[in-house]
């Protein structure tokens, strides 16, 4: 791992992914105020190179940079000469040109950050924000950040349920790095056969076809939206039958510990993965997960200029 980069969660032993989580809960303060960080990268300038549509975590970024008092240029892809045929490496390397230190950088490409990192200077810092469906580190961890914070610290005696599209989510894949690193050993997984990894991703979890029996007695329910934009037609009958069998209503999450919290990577599908009534009830952690993104991205880019 270059200590420059964050790729991905697997690149960290547990003592590193302890350190960024701690680093994040202190910075929550500032973070949240936006107040005595504006030193820490002055004189940084950091650029959200996003490829792909972002809410959250862009604009979780481009706060996290603020507040730490880099300059911040906004890359617009849709507008960029990406679509004259420039290729991602080279509005990488004009941008270095300009003296851009840290690219935030999201990708349809599965391992496109390697491409990336091996093509930029080696002062250059990258983060990633997602590629593909491969990895989305900083989602890991703000997701870990909010089960500790309301489970405590010992993932050793959670369950935590994953339902939904696992074949296409990079967010699963960097949720179970993290847990299984942090030592979670009860790990189920439910969905259609059809949104399941014919990969080791599913390495340690327990598989699960109906999703009453993955919720019985869970700590944690992390739903995962329907990637439409990555599956191939078919593999969901629609959408109405996949909320009956596998969408989160309030019946359904009863069935869970009943201090059972409900997270969601967003952007939610109200109604396909999850009902109104959860998605916005007292057990809902999914507004505290986006709330994380600022101290956890704060955490990133203070991690990779640390060295």
């Amino acid at each position: 791992m270059n200590p420059r980069h964050l790729i991905s969660l697997a690149d960290f032993d547990v003592a590193a992914l302890r350190g960024l989580l701690d680093r994040a809960d202190a910075l929550r303060p500032d973070a949240l105020a936006g107040t005595g960080m504006r030193d820490s990268l002055r004189g940084r300038t950091v650029c959200t190179l996003f490829f792909e549509p972002s809410t959250r975590t862009r604009a979780s970024f481009q706060l996290a940079a603020t507040r730490l008092g880099a300059d911040v240029l906004a890359f617009d892809a849709a507008t960029s000469s990406g679509k004259k045929g420039e290729t991602a490496v080279d509005t990488l390397r004009n941008l270095e040109a300009m003296g851009v230190d840290c690219f935030i950088v999201r990708t349809a490409v599965d391992g496109g950050l390697h491409e990336l990192a091996a093509a930029a200077k080696p002062e250059t810092r990258l983060i990633n924000a997602g590629d593909g469906r491969s990895n989305h580190p900083t989602q890991g961890l703000l997701d870990m950040l909010t089960i500790r914070q309301r489970k405590g610290a010992d993932f050793g005696r959670l369950s935590v349920a994953l339902c939904g599209d696992i074949r296409h989510s990079r967010v699963a894949r960097s949720d179970l790095q993290a847990l299984k690193a942090l030592g979670c050993t009860d790990i189920r997984v439910c969905g259609p056969d059809a949104l399941m990894p014919d990969d080791a991703t599913l390495d340690g979890c327990r598989r699960f076809v109906r999703f009453d029996e993955a919720l019985a007695g869970a700590d944690v329910v992390m739903m995962l939206r329907l990637q439409r934009e990555r599956m191939e037609q078919g593999l969901v009958a629609s959408l109405e039958e996949y909320f009956a069998d596998y969408g989160l209503d309030g019946r359904r999450l009863a069935l869970a510990k009943p201090d059972a919290m409900v997270m969601h990577p967003g952007p939610m599908n109200r109604g396909v993965e999850i009902a109104d009534a959860v998605a916005d009830g007292p057990q809902s952690a999914i507004l505290a997960q986006v709330a994380n993104g600022v101290a956890v991205r704060m955490a990133a880019l203070q991690a990779v200029f640390a060295e």
